[in-house]
């Protein structure tokens, strides 16, 4: 009977302790040290949430530039279903899929050349959610972006590289262009408004 006691008293207080006493701590600790990170690492604008810099939207009109495809949820870039596509290069569903998004990204972006279009912008994440595109992909919607909003390439293209973050460390990792924080900044730069997800 005295087992049974010390056992029952060992399982409230651990409980306590690693089921409430320790994440609160850590929340805390977050809060103070990365208070950023630990909401959400949200963008705001006109004082409303314009998104997450660590999850992609769909941007699909040509004054922005656009992210990779996500195959999460129904309609992609829903962040409430967070998941790859699960299909393969032997899937044939999957190479017509690639094959439509390579014409599509070429039609879309005049001048690009089939060749040209990059492996990223046309095949989706293992979460479906990357808020990155490569700067190569990246570099080919300049033309477009700048054309759509009527300004120079130029001052498109200082925006893409002010925005590229490179490689962790100097050799980890790949380069990568964030593109919520991209497009907020063209909406910033030119007064156009917040941010329009379509």
């Amino acid at each position: 009977m005295r087992s049974i006691i010390i056992a029952i008293k060992m399982t409230v207080v651990l409980t306590v302790l690693t089921g409430i006493v320790y994440p609160l701590a850590m929340v805390g600790v977050a809060r103070i040290l990365f208070p950023s990170q630990a909401a959400g690492s949200l963008i705001y604008r006109n004082g409303a949430a314009a998104g997450s810099s660590l999850i992609a939207q769909g941007f699909k009109l040509p004054k922005y530039f656009h992210p990779r495809p996500s195959a999460a949820g129904q309609n992609g870039y829903d962040p409430t279903s967070s998941g790859g596509s699960n299909s393969g290069p032997t899937n044939k569903g999957f190479i017509d899929s690639v094959k439509q998004r390579v014409k599509a990204f070429a039609e879309e972006n005049p001048g690009v050349q089939r060749s040209q279009v990059p492996v990223d912008i046309v095949t989706a994440s293992g979460s479906g959610l990357d808020p990155e595109i490569s700067p190569a992909a990246a570099e080919l919607q300049v033309a477009r972006v700048a054309k759509a909003r009527g300004i120079s390439e130029e001052a498109v293209r200082e925006l893409v590289t002010s925005y590229t973050r490179p490689r962790l460390g100097g050799f980890l990792g790949e380069p990568g262009v964030n593109v919520l924080e991209l497009n907020l900044a063209l909406d910033d730069l030119h007064k156009s408004g917040p941010t329009a997800l379509k």
